[in-house]
C-alpha cells in the first residue's frame, strides 16, 4: 500500500484515544503511515473523563493532559458533534476507511429489577452524574429536596454520587461545575446519605483513594456500623490476594471503631443490606426496604429473612453502566457488549466482521479503571495490524481524507474539530478566570458549537 492506513475510531473518550495512540506507536505508523479520524457525538472530546468523572476529582481529570498529547499529533483528526449512525453509518465509514474501531463506552444505567424502582424519587446514578457534569443533553435542573437519601451500590460511582450529595455547593464551587449545577446544589436539602451494599467490606468495589476522600470534607461525617465488619474464609482470601481490597477493608475498620463526630452531614456506609423494594405512597418514594444478608463462606452472601425499612425519600441506583446498542453490529443483550475475539467483532456463527473492531467498555463491559482501557486498546490494535499485515482488511472506495469532509458538508453536519476544542477550552477557562477558577464548563450544545467555531 502506498497511502497511509486509514482508520476510523467511533468514540473520542479514553478508549478511542488510547487506540489512536497504539496505532501511532506501531511500525505501520512509520511505513506506510497511519491516518486516523475520531468521530464523537459530543461537541467536545474525552468522553467519561469530561462527562462521567466527579468535578472534585482533578487527579483523574489530569488524564486529559496525556490524552491531549495524543490528539495533538498531525496524523489525527477529530470530528465532534457527529452521531453514529444518524450522521454517519457503518457502510459510510467502510467506504472511507480500511478499518473501523468502535469505542463508544457506556453511559446509561443498568436496570435494577425491584418493586418501586420507577417511583418518583428513584433515580439512576448515570443521569445524576450527567447533570452535575454539565452534559448538554440532560435537563438543567435536578430535584434535590430529599433530606434523607439512599445510594445503592458500593463502587466508585456510588461514592461520587454520595459525596456530591453530601458536600455543600460552596465546597464544589472551585471546580468546573456550571452555574446551573451550583444553583441546584445550593438548594440541596440532603443531611443524611445512606450507601448500601449487599455484601461485606472485603467485596466493596471502591478504590482506596476514592474511599478515603470521603473523609476529607469538613462537612461530611462518615459512619460505619461495627456490626458490618465481618469476614469469612472467602473474604480473608480476597484481602490476602488483593492489596486494594485489603486497604479498603482497613479504612472501613478504622471508621467503624472511632467515635462519631459532629460534622453536619452524615454519610452512612451500610454492608450486608440487599435492597428488596423501594417503598412508595402516591407514586413517590417514602422509604427503602432491605434484607439483611450474611456471608456463606465463599465471600458471597445469602438472605437471612430479616428486613429493615429505611426512612428515605430519594433513592439513587449506582449498580453499573450499560452501553447503547450499536446498529449494524452484533449484540450480546445480557452483557450489553459487542461480541468479539481479541477486539475483532464476531458475528453470529463465529466469523469476524471484516475490518470492524471494538475496544473499551463497549467490548468488555463497564468494569475496571481507566488504566485497564489502555491494555484493551493495545490488544485490539495489535489484531487490527495483524489483519492489515495479512491483507485481511477490506479496501475502501474513497480513502482520501477530504472525502469525509465533503460527505459531512453534503449532509449539513455541523462538526467540531481539534482546533475547535482549543477554542472551547479557552472560552471555558476565560469564564472561570474572574472567579479564580480553572474553568467553568459550557453546557448548552449550541453554545459549545459556537465557541468551537462549528
Amino acid at each position: 500500500m502506498t497511502r497511509p492506513l486509514r482508520v476510523a475510531i467511533v468514540g473520542a473518550g479514553p478508549a478511542g484515544i488510547y487506540a489512536a495512540d497504539a496505532l501511532l506507536k506501531s511500525d505501520v505508523a512509520a511505513d506506510p503511515g497511519v491516518s486516523i479520524d475520531l468521530f464523537e457525538r459530543m461537541p467536545a472530546p474525552f468522553g467519561l473523563i469530561r462527562y462521567g468523572v466527579a468535578p472534585d476529582h482533578p487527579r483523574i481529570k489530569g488524564i486529559i493532559t496525556a490524552l491531549h498529547q495524543v490528539l495533538d499529533k498531525p496524523q489525527i483528526r477529530l470530528f465532534g458533534n457527529v452521531d453514529y449512525p444518524t450522521d454517519i453509518s457503518l457502510d459510510d465509514l467502510r467506504s472511507f476507511y480500511d478499518a473501523v474501531i468502535f469505542s463508544t463506552g457506556a453511559t446509561a444505567d443498568r436496570a435494577l429489577p425491584i418493586p418501586g424502582i420507577d417511583l418518583d424519587g428513584s433515580y439512576g446514578a448515570a443521569d445524576f452524574v450527567s447533570w452535575y457534569d454539565g452534559h448538554p443533553d440532560v435537563p438543567r435542573t435536578w430535584p434535590l429536596d430529599a433530606e434523607k437519601v439512599a445510594v445503592l451500590g458500593v463502587g466508585n460511582v456510588a461514592l461520587d454520587v454520595a459525596r456530591v450529595l453530601a458536600k455543600t455547593a460552596d465546597e464544589l464551587l472551585p471546580t468546573e461545575i456550571p452555574p446551573n449545577v451550583h444553583d441546584g446544589l445550593r438548594a440541596n436539602r440532603a443531611k443524611e446519605i445512606h450507601v448500601f451494599g449487599r455484601r461485606g467490606p472485603a467485596q466493596a468495589k471502591f478504590s482506596p483513594m476514592e474511599l478515603r476522600e470521603l473523609d476529607h470534607s469538613p462537612t461530611i461525617e462518615v459512619i460505619v456500623d461495627p456490626e458490618d465488619i465481618d469476614y469469612d474464609e472467602g473474604s480473608i482470601a480476597t484481602r490476602r490476594g488483593n492489596k486494594q481490597a485489603d486497604m479498603v477493608a482497613k479504612t472501613l475498620e478504622n471508621w467503624a471503631i472511632r467515635d462519631v463526630g459532629d460534622r453536619p452531614h452524615k454519610l452512612f456506609l451500610h454492608f450486608f443490606e440487599s435492597p428488596s423494594e423501594i417503598l412508595g405512597e402516591d407514586g413517590k418514594v417514602v422509604g427503602l426496604r432491605t434484607e439483611r444478608t450474611e456471608l456463606d463462606g465463599t465471600g458471597n452472601v445469602k438472605g437471612t429473612g430479616k428486613f429493615t425499612d429505611w426512612d428515605v425519600t430519594a433513592v439513587y441506583r449506582a449498580v453499573g453502566y450499560l452501553s447503547d446498542k450499536l446498529p449494524k453490529l452484533p449484540w450480546d443483550i445480557d452483557s450489553g457488549t459487542v461480541p468479539d475475539d481479541g477486539g475483532r467483532v464476531v458475528e453470529e456463527g463465529g466469523t469476524h466482521l471484516q475490518s470492524v473492531y471494538v475496544t473499551g467498555w463497549i467490548r468488555r463491559g463497564p468494569v475496571g479503571l481507566i488504566g485497564h482501557t489502555k491494555g484493551d486498546a493495545n490488544e485490539t490494535v495489535s489484531n487490527l495490524l495483524d489483519d492489515f499485515a495479512h491483507s485481511r482488511l477490506h479496501t475502501p472506495s474513497a480513502p482520501d481524507p477530504e472525502a469525509v469532509d465533503a460527505f459531512l458538508a453534503e449532509r449539513n453536519v455541523r462538526f467540531t474539530t481539534w482546533e475547535g476544542w482549543y477554542r472551547l477550552d479557552a472560552a471555558e477557562k476565560a469564564l472561570g478566570e474572574p472567579q479564580g477558577r480553572e474553568r467553568v464548563k459550557i453546557v448548552e450544545r449550541e453554545d459549545m458549537l459556537r465557541e468551537s467555531g462549528a
